[in-house]
């Protein structure tokens, strides 16, 4: 096997191919569209293929670290989205997360949604364990979201209408 002209044939390819490429050397689908890591997966298991993959003794190995590793017993809860309660104020429902996700204390939790009416539209952001979510794109402030949306400086926890000094905004119930 020339793994460098297969890797120069692979990196020609749209993901597409890529993805059908993987379906023939794994014989299951990837939900994967991301180029580099599909050149990278398919190039390993032809070599595997090609070579004989992991020795027997690396194989006992995996298998007794997979038998030690801590799993999980139950399934983790589905968020739910957030809903619009008032008009004119920001309604933040907390959500399912993690005890472990280090956050300013003047934040809602992770997965939580912040809701604001603004010119005649509604803006909505989800917090995220490192940064925001707005429109598809993640910011690593909310002030950086409210620039975003308004094309001005504003303070973040001013525009979305949060409490400062360590108290939270408490979640409504549904």
């Amino acid at each position: 096997m020339n793994i460098e002209a297969e890797h120069a044939a692979l990196e020609r390819m749209t993901a597409v191919e890529l993805r059908a490429r993987h379906t023939q050397v794994f014989g299951e689908e990837t939900r994967s569209g991301n180029k580099p890591y599909l050149v990278k997966r398919i190039l390993w298991r032809m070599q595997a293929n090609a070579e004989g993959g992991l020795t027997e003794r690396a194989r006992r190995r995996a298998e007794e670290l997979a038998n030690d590793a801590a799993l999980r017993t139950t399934v983790p809860k589905q968020a739910t989205g957030c809903r619009l309660e008032a008009a004119g104020k920001t309604i933040v429902r907390r959500m399912p997360t993690s005890s472990l996700t280090p956050q300013a204390s003047s934040l809602p939790l992770a997965g939580a949604c912040l809701r604001r009416p603004y010119k005649g539209r509604e803006i909505v952001v989800r917090v995220l364990p490192k940064g925001f979510e707005h429109e598809g794109e993640v910011y690593r402030t909310l002030s950086a979201v409210a620039r975003a949306i308004t094309g001005t400086h504003w303070n973040g926890y001013h525009f979305f209408r949060l409490e400062t000094g360590g108290r939270r905004r408490e979640a409504k119930p549904e």
